[in-house]
């Protein structure tokens, strides 16, 4: 290289270096929360007050202010320079952290894309002055001295200013509203001793209590029913120590969001632990469904490393087999000593019929529900059972409610008329066709798909809602509620009538009529669990995904036996979709097997 060439590569600017750690740690205001709440709590807080301002264009001020040990001015004034802690000291430190900061990035990376006002006063400090510092940019503007009370006060204000494309790819009010609400509800049951406040525009959105249990604290946050049927876990085994609480089978959910789970006092994200968990359930639960739990798994600091991402909610554990077994046991032995048989009006899961008995023969194999062994027991012989008379007139409501929003048939027709023969296993229609092929029609599948064309087809102007006698009130968790005041125009759209009823209630007053007559008012409840649970986004639009949750709820399902002739009706419906062959999430609704097809089976080829 010449001398006279100047060097491509640069050491970048301490500014620019701040920034773009920022981009790492900060990723929206929750990181904010998250990283102020765990300093407070490091501090030894007994109090813990989360106050945050919005404007419909989003979050607008967060503040944390603690009871802690406070800051002497000189620690308050590194308190903002990279990389400075006092949580360790040395990289031996590592292998031994037990508070939830250590890194020495959080303040700084705020400090560096924000304005910042800190109140800090220690708590041997009883009669001096505190410390105030104003930083904007990860500039210190101000630094004097101040009257305040013991603990520490931090400001953050015009988040994301100096930086407007991290700014722009902020979500809307109530998006980053749930994802706060989210976190906290993970710190404050790892940490019930400390008393948690949050405030939103003035509005007290969380409290728990000091000196709480963790039940005390589950009941606060999920209602004290939830808190009341749990089932305790206390248990210790070679390499862990779990204390907390799981839920029955019958309170099990479609989504993995009541699961959470401290490690050493960290609330972290796990799949791999929450996927233990399940498997501890065994055969109790259906393959699709996920328990509840809060649970504090203690584990020796040197098997797990915190220091795997800035933001430090995921950690790596060591001898990570041996301990996920081990978690796994342990909830197994522990549904094994309870008393699982569910008292009258407890909720009960939607098991397939496939996912819990084999057919043998004329017998029926069902697994025991915690040994997995399977016993046998007698059921009747023949493909088609006959329906009871309450499913016969839930189903013929649900096929009645999609023939009559039918409307005009497409002008050509994907599949030739089929004949109904038989039902298997209350999932699978069994048809031919006029050329002797064999047609296999999930039921449930094809049903779905008939009701999502129908709702897709209907527009606002002539959404038709049906009034509920007696409205329904729905209790969900901060979380979900800003999830959900989100939805509600766009549920409004769709028929469902929803309001507002006080701190994380709703009233529902009308529900799609796409939904005929509700028999189990929980449908109401389930459908919005669906779409306030963190696996709904899959990037559709707000209608799209209510009008696929309505269709896949509102649907006949799998398990139910159907009559010959409500098979014969669903075939016919399914003839006249648009796209007759997937439902809305893209499995099949048929699948046809010519007369070759099956002798290639049998090798009579």
């Amino acid at each position: 290289m010449s001398q006279q060439e100047a060097p491509v590569i640069r050491v970048l600017d301490q500014a620019t270096v701040n920034q773009i750690a920022a981009g790492e740690v900060i990723e929206r205001p929750a990181s904010v929360v998250k990283e102020l709440v765990e300093n407070a709590v490091d501090a030894g807080a007994r109090s813990i007050r989360i106050e945050i301002t919005s404007s419909p264009g989003g979050i607008s001020t967060i503040r944390v202010i603690d009871d802690g040990s406070g800051m002497s001015p000189a620690d308050a004034g590194l308190a903002f320079t990279p990389h400075a802690t006092s949580k360790i000291a040395s990289i031996a430190d590592l292998d031994h952290v037990l508070t939830l900061g250590f890194r020495g990035e959080a303040l700084a990376s705020i400090a560096s894309v924000s304005r910042i006002t800190l109140i800090t006063k220690p708590r041997e400090n009883l009669s001096g002055p505190g410390t105030k510092i104003i930083i904007a940019g990860g500039r210190i503007i101000t630094n004097t001295t101040v009257g305040a009370p013991e603990g520490t006060s931090i400001l953050v204000e015009d988040l994301f200013y100096n930086t407007p494309a991290r700014k722009k790819f902020q979500k809307t009010r109530n998006t980053e509203l749930a994802h706060i609400h989210g976190l906290l509800e993970g710190i404050v049951l790892a940490h019930p001793s400390i008393a948690f406040r949050l405030y939103h525009n003035g509005m007290e959105n969380l409290l728990t209590d000091r000196d709480a249990t963790l039940p005390d604290t589950i009941a606060r946050v999920y209602g004290a029913e939830l808190a009341r049927s749990l089932i305790p876990v206390i248990a210790t085994s070679l390499l862990v120590q779990i204390h907390g609480y799981i839920s029955l089978p019958a309170q099990s959910r479609k989504d993995h969001s009541r699961i959470r789970i401290a490690v050493n006092q960290r609330y972290v994200s796990s799949p791999a632990i929450v996927n233990a968990i399940k498997e501890g359930y065994g055969t109790l639960l259906a393959k699709d469904r996920f328990p509840v739990a809060f649970l504090s798994i203690a584990v020796d600091t040197t098997l797990v490393d915190v220091n795997v991402h800035p933001t430090k909610k995921l950690v790596r554990i060591s001898r990570e087999p041996e301990i996920l077994h081990e978690i796994r046991d342990i909830i197994h032995a522990t549904l094994f000593q309870a008393d699982l048989i569910p008292g009258a009006g407890s909720p009960s899961q939607e098991l397939l019929p496939e996912d819990n008995a084999e057919i043998i023969g004329e017998r029926k194999a069902v697994p025991h529900p915690v040994s997995g062994d399977y016993c046998i027991t007698d059921i009747q012989p023949g493909i088609v059972s006959e329906p009871t008379h309450a499913g016969n007139l839930m189903t013929d409501r649900q096929l009645r409610q999609t023939e009559l929003g039918s409307g005009v048939p497409p002008v050509t027709l994907h599949i030739p008329p089929l004949q109904v023969i038989g039902q298997f296993g209350g999932i699978y229609i069994l048809a031919t066709t006029d050329t002797g092929e064999l047609v296999v029609i999930d039921q449930h599948a094809a049903h779905e798909r008939i009701l999502y064309e129908m709702v897709s087809t209907h527009g606002e102007e002539d959404q038709l809602l049906q009034e509920l006698i007696v409205p329904v009130v729905l209790h969900r968790t901060p979380r979900e509620s800003a999830i959900l005041r989100e939805l509600l125009p766009a549920l409004s759209r769709e028929g469902f009538i929803i309001e507002d009823f006080g701190r994380d209630s709703f009233l529902v007053r009308a529900i799609p009529v796409f939904l005929g007559k509700p028999e189990d008012l929980s449908l109401i409840d389930e459908i919005i669990s669906d779409l306030t649970s963190p696996e709904s986004g899959q990037r559709v639009d707000n209608r799209e995904r209510i009008t696929r949750i309505i269709a896949c709820r509102g649907a006949v399902k799998a398990g139910t036996v159907c009559s010959q002739e409500q098979c014969q009706r669903v075939a016919n419906q399914l003839r006249l979709a648009k796209n007759p062959f997937t439902c809305p999430h893209g499995r099949p609704t048929l699948i046809r097997f010519s007369k070759e097809d099956l002798d290639g089976m049998f090798k009579r080829t």
